[in-house]
C-alpha cells in the first residue's frame, strides 16, 4: 500500500521518525477492519496525521488523547521545551492550537476526535473496543504505566499495541516505554510483530 499523506509531514513539529510514521500508517490501515484507533500523546499532530490518513481510507476515526500541556521534557528549562508552544498568558505549555491547525491543514478533521484530557481521565469511562492503541505519552514510569494499564485492555483480539521510544540500552534514552513493552510481553496477552527503529509493534493474542 502506497503512503498517501495530505500534507508535508516534515513541516509538522514532532519526534517521530519517517520510518516509524510509515509503519504506523500501514498498521492503522490494517487495524481499521478490527475497530477504531487511539493514540495517547498527540503533541502537534505528526503521528495523528499518519494514523488518521490511514483511518480515512476506510472511514474509521482516530481518537487522539492528549492534555496538550506537554510532558516533563517539554516544560520550561527542559531539553525539549519549545517556546513557540508556551502560552505566556497562562504560563503553561499548550500544543492544542498548533495540533488543531495541523489537522485542519491536512483536511482530517472528520477522521480525528481530539480528547483533551489526561490519559487516565479519558479512560475512566471508556467502553469502545479498539483495533489499535499507540502509546507515545509522558515518559515517566508512572505516566507510561498509566497509559498502558488504561488502554491496552481495550484492544480486541488480533488488534495492535504500538509503543514509541523503546530503548533497551539506558544510554540511548529513557526506560519507561521499554518497561511497559516488557510488561506487555510478560503478560502473555501480546506477541511481538516487529520493531521499527524505536517503535515496538505488538499484537493482542
Amino acid at each position: 500500500m502506497s503512503l498517501k499523506l495530505p500534507i508535508n509531514i516534515h513541516n509538522i513539529k514532532g519526534f517521530l521518525a519517517a520510518r516509524e510514521g510509515e509503519a504506523l500508517y500501514h498498521l492503522a490501515a490494517e487495524a481499521s477492519s478490527l475497530g477504531p484507533s487511539l493514540e495517547v500523546g498527540s503533541y502537534c499532530g505528526k503521528s495523528t496525521i499518519y494514523l488518521a490518513s490511514a483511518c480515512k481510507l476506510t472511514d474509521r476515526v482516530l481518537f487522539a488523547v492528549d492534555h496538550h500541556r506537554g510532558s516533563e521534557e517539554h516544560q520550561p528549562g527542559e531539553e525539549y521545551h519549545d517556546p513557540d508552544l508556551f502560552d505566556k498568558n497562562t504560563q503553561l505549555m499548550d500544543s492544542f492550537r498548533t495540533f488543531r491547525e495541523n489537522i485542519r491543514a491536512a483536511h482530517l478533521e472528520n477522521w480525528v476526535v481530539p480528547i483533551v484530557a489526561p490519559s487516565a481521565v479519558a479512560a475512566r469511562c471508556w467502553n469502545t473496543p479498539l483495533g489499535l492503541v499507540f502509546i507515545d505519552g509522558g515518559h515517566s514510569l508512572e505516566a507510561a504505566m498509566t497509559d498502558y494499564r488504561s488502554w491496552s485492555r481495550h484492544i480486541v483480539p488480533g488488534g495492535y499495541l504500538a509503543i514509541h521510544d523503546i530503548f533497551p540500552d539506558p544510554a540511548d534514552g529513557g526506560q519507561a516505554p521499554y518497561e511497559i513493552y516488557k510488561m506487555a510481553l510478560a503478560s502473555a496477552q501480546f506477541e511481538l510483530v516487529e520493531m521499527v527503529d524505536t517503535l515496538g509493534i505488538l499484537r493482542r493474542i
